[in-house]
């Protein structure tokens, strides 16, 4: 699928959350300037990673959303970010640090349960 900046990432992960965003918005959001968000939206547009969907309200102003090709660059990106975090602790820890990560997560999962 290519390899992506810093900025493009962000823009694919502003566009899973929002769902469907103007390019001024994504711009913003960015901290980038218009014309440069223009081209991220056009290089992953020629990508298959974004669609253009014109508002219905104002013909000047066109949304932006992922694809089904850009939800599983999300989905990929995910499971290769899980594998390696696996894989470190794996490598990386011992059973008694491991042990200690498994009850820190109890711990968070019941904060977020709760919240």
């Amino acid at each position: 699928m290519g390899v992506y900046s810093m900025t493009e990432v962000e823009t694919i992960s502003h566009l899973f959350r929002a769902q469907s965003l103007l390019p001024t918005e994504l711009a913003a959001l960015t901290r980038v300037k218009t014309q440069s968000m223009s081209q991220i939206l056009k290089k992953m547009g020629a990508q298959g990673i974004i669609k253009r969907t014109p508002s219905k309200d104002d013909k000047r102003k066109v949304f932006v959303s992922l694809t089904p090709l850009g939800h599983k660059l999300i989905e990929k990106v995910r499971y290769d970010k899980d594998e390696w975090l696996k894989g470190a602790i794996e490598k990386s820890l011992t059973d008694k640090e491991k042990e200690l990560i498994q009850k820190a997560l109890l711990l968070l999962n019941k904060l977020v349960e709760t919240n």
